[in-house]
């Protein structure tokens, strides 16, 4: 299983059955403050990259969340979407917004690895 991330702070868990888990990062939730909630896509819609699949609102602002990867939603964080503090307390595991079925695994090669976005915030 390995891990990438995307420019807008989202980041992907690669599982070996072509599936994908998606969440927001460490530093996209220290920089939105207190989640008080979010909004989850619908299980069976298809995304693109890039397309909003969600909302994540804290007391300072509301930014959207981005598909990472093409693919259709098999399951979304049910937790989260009624204890949005998850997000927060535990942004990388039980903090996770949906899961995915990937449509073109090739492109989670666009994303970036942890060294690449390590760069990326120190550089932001």
């Amino acid at each position: 299983m390995s891990t990438k991330y995307t420019p807008d702070h989202e980041w992907v868990q690669v599982h070996g059955d072509g599936t994908a888990t998606v969440g927001i990062t460490v530093h996209a939730q220290d920089a939105l403050g207190d989640v008080v909630f979010v909004d989850l896509p619908e299980v069976g819609k298809a995304y693109a990259p890039k397309e909003v699949a969600g909302v994540v609102e804290s007391v300072k602002a509301a930014a959207d969340v981005y598909m990472p990867v093409s693919g259709e939603i098999t399951e979304v964080n049910e937790a989260l979407r009624d204890d949005p503090s998850l997000a927060n307390s535990d942004p990388l595991a039980s903090g996770w917004f949906f899961k995915v079925k990937l449509s073109n695994p090739s492109e989670i090669d666009a994303l970036m690895d942890s060294t690449a976005y390590d760069e990326l915030l120190k550089n932001s």
